[in-house]
C-alpha cells in the first residue's frame, strides 16, 4: 500500500504520513512483543491497586490495547485505553514520558485505534475516576484504516443523541473484527457460547464418554437428510463429500468397542441460509451404548438444565419476550398428538396420499417428490413447531423420516425418535439406534427410491456402514444437538448470524 493509491481515503492517506513520520523518528510501528501484567477490568475490580502518593514501592503496572478515546489538554491529556477484557482511561503527561514521546508521537501521530503499551501506577482522579498515571508510553501497532466510531449529535430538543456508526447487522457480520472493538459487549455472546460447549464437554467427560475425531471429507455422505458439499480429490482422482453429519462414522465406533463417544463438529449442508440456517453449521452428536431413546431424553433434559444453570444461576433463560424454563422434566408429546391437537387431523394410519390431500387443505406447498415423510414434517413444521416455545420433547416420528431410527417397540409404522424443540425451533434429533443391517439395507434402499423420485435430500446407500453393523451393534442411543441454535437461545440472540463470528455472506 503506497500514498499514490487512488483508492486510499483522505484518512487513510494521513495515517499512512504518520507510519512514515515514526519510521523518520526511528520508532518501529510493529514492534515484536510487549509484556502486560495488568488488564484494564482487574484494575478496575481492585481497589488495593490505587496509590495516592506513588514511590519506589509503589506497583508498577503494564497493559496495552487500542486508543479509543483522547483528550488533548497542553503538557498533559486522557485517552482511554480497550484491551481485550474492557477499557480503562490513562493520564499521560510531558513531564513523565519526555518531550519527544508526548509532543511528537503522542500528540501528533497517534490515532485512534492504534495500540499502544502503558507503564505506571494506578490512582484516582479528582472525580473517583480510576486511571493509569503513565509514567513509560511505547507505540505498538499503526491503523491506516479508521475505526468507525460513534457521534454524538444534538436534536430538535436539545438532547444529546449517540448514534453507533457501525450498526448495520450486515456490515457488522461481513467485518466482525471491527464489531468486536466498537462494539465490544458483542464479546460477551461469543464468550457465553464458549462458556456453553466447556459446559457440555465437562458434563459428557464426568460420565466416561470420549471425545473423538471423525472424517469431514467423505466418500459416501450420510447421516441426515441433506444435500451436501462436493469437492475433488486430485491425487487419487475422486469424488468427495463434505460431511453432513458424523452419525454413521460414531456408530461405527460403537460398533468397534466404545461405550460411549461424542464429537463436537462442523458439519456442512448445501442449502439456504435463514435467521435459523448457515450452510457451515456445528453439532454435537453422542452415542451411547445399551441406551434407548428414553434414557436419551432423560440424559439430554439433564445436561441443558446444567448449561443453563452454569451459564445463568438459573434454569430460566430470557428470550426475545418469553422466558424459557429448562429444568427437569420437559413435557413429551408424540408426534401424530401434537399434529392432531394443533390441526384436528389425525394422520395415524393414512396413506400417502390421504396425507397428500390433508396438506393440501392446510394450505401446505407441496412440491414434486415429497414423500410421506416429508409431507409429514411439513405439516409439523408449519403448525407445530413454531408454537413450542418451552423445551418439549416431540416422539415417536413415522418410519418414513427416519432411516437410521429403530423401530417402535410397540407402536406399528413408528420409531424410536424424538426431537427436542425450544423457542419454536428443533434444537435437537435422537433415536434408539437402527442396529438391524437387514432392516437398514431396506430402509437405504427406501431412500434410494426416494431420489429417483426427485428428492434431492434423501439419504444415500453406504455399503461399508452397513458392513460395519453386520458385524454387529449393540442396542444404541444417538443424539444430535445443535450448537448453533442452541447458542442462540442461550445468549438471547435474534439470528444464528449473530452466535457465528464469521457467517456465510453473500459476495460484496
Amino acid at each position: 500500500m503506497t500514498n499514490s493509491e487512488p483508492s486510499l481515503s483522505e484518512q487513510q492517506q494521513i495515517r499512512l504520513e504518520k507510519l512514515n513520520q515514526l519510521r523518520e523518528l526511528n520508532i518501529n510501528p510493529y514492534p515484536y512483543n510487549y509484556d502486560v501484567t495488568h488488564y484494564s477490568t482487574g484494575i478496575l475490580e481492585n481497589p488495593s491497586l490505587v496509590t495516592e502518593e506513588p514511590d519506589n514501592h509503589t506497583l508498577r503496572v503494564a497493559l496495552a490495547g487500542r486508543v479509543m478515546t483522547r483528550r488533548i489538554m497542553g503538557k498533559a491529556s486522557f485517552f482511554t485505553l480497550q484491551d481485550s477484557k474492557g477499557i480503562i482511561q490513562i493520564y499521560i503527561r510531558r513531564d513523565d514520558v519526555g518531550t519527544e514521546t508526548y509532543n511528537s508521537v503522542f500528540k501528533k501521530l497517534v490515532d485512534i485505534g492504534d495500540f499502544v503499551g502503558i507503564k505506571g501506577f494506578v490512582f484516582k482522579t479528582r472525580t473517583g475516576e480510576i486511571t493509569v498515571h503513565a509514567e513509560e508510553f511505547e507505540f505498538l501497532g499503526k491503523t491506516v484504516r479508521p475505526l468507525p466510531t460513534p457521534k454524538e449529535v444534538e436534536n430538535d430538543k436539545g438532547e444529546i443523541v449517540t448514534y453507533s456508526a457501525f450498526s448495520d447487522k450486515e456490515h457488522r457480520y461481513r467485518q466482525r473484527y471491527v464489531d468486536l472493538v466498537v462494539n465490544p459487549e458483542v464479546k460477551e455472546t461469543f464468550i457465553k457460547r464458549t462458556k456453553m460447549v466447556q459446559a457440555m464437554r465437562d458434563f459428557m467427560n464426568r460420565r466416561g464418554y470420549l471425545e473423538v475425531e471423525t472424517p469431514v471429507l467423505q466418500p459416501v455422505y450420510g447421516g441426515a437428510a441433506a444435500r451436501p458439499f462436493v469437492t475433488h480429490h486430485n491425487a487419487l482422482d475422486m469424488q468427495l463429500f463434505l460431511r453432513i453429519a458424523n452419525e454413521l462414522y460414531l456408530k461405527r465406533l460403537i460398533v468397534g468397542g466404545f461405550d460411549g463417544v461424542y464429537e463436537f463438529s462442523k458439519d456442512f449442508r448445501n442449502e439456504g441460509l435463514s435467521r435459523f440456517h448457515n450452510p457451515e453449521f456445528t453439532q454435537v452428536e453422542l452415542y451411547v451404548a445399551y441406551k434407548d431413546y428414553h434414557w436419551m431424553m432423560d440424559f439430554m433434559e439433564e445436561m441443558i438444565e446444567h448449561v443453563a444453570l452454569d451459564l445463568h444461576g438459573s434454569t430460566k433463560v430470557s428470550v426475545g419476550d418469553h422466558e424459557i424454563d429448562f429444568k427437569r422434566p420437559w413435557p413429551r408429546i408424540p408426534m401424530y398428538e401434537a399434529i392432531m391437537n394443533e390441526t384436528g387431523h389425525d394422520l395415524s394410519g393414512k396413506s400417502e396420499n390421504e396425507i397428500r390431500d390433508i396438506a393440501k387443505k392446510l394450505h401446505i406447498e407441496i412440491e414434486e417428490g415429497m414423500g410421506k415423510g416429508k409431507l409429514i414434517d411439513e405439516i409439523f413444521g408449519e403448525y407445530v413447531e413454531p408454537k413450542l416455545i418451552q423445551p418439549t420433547f416431540i416422539t415417536d416420528y413415522p418410519v418414513e423420516m427416519s432411516p437410521l431410527a429403530k423401530k417402535h417397540r410397540s407402536k406399528e409404522g413408528l420409531v424410536e425418535r424424538f426431537e427436542a424443540i425450544c423457542n419454536g425451533k428443533e434444537i435437537a434429533n435422537a433415536f434408539s439406534e437402527l442396529n438391524d443391517p437387514v432392516d437398514q439395507r431396506r430402509r437405504f434402499e427406501d431412500q434410494v427410491r426416494l431420489r429417483s423420485e426427485g428428492d434431492e435430500e434423501a439419504m444415500t446407500l453406504d455399503e461399508d456402514f452397513l458392513r460395519a453393523i453386520e458385524y454387529g451393534m449393540p442396542p444404541t442411543a444417538g443424539i444430535g444437538i445443535g450448537i448453533d441454535r442452541l447458542a442462540m437461545i442461550m445468549t438471547n440472540s435474534e439470528s444464528i448470524r449473530d452466535v457465528l463470528f464469521f457467517p456465510l455472506m453473500r459476495p460484496e
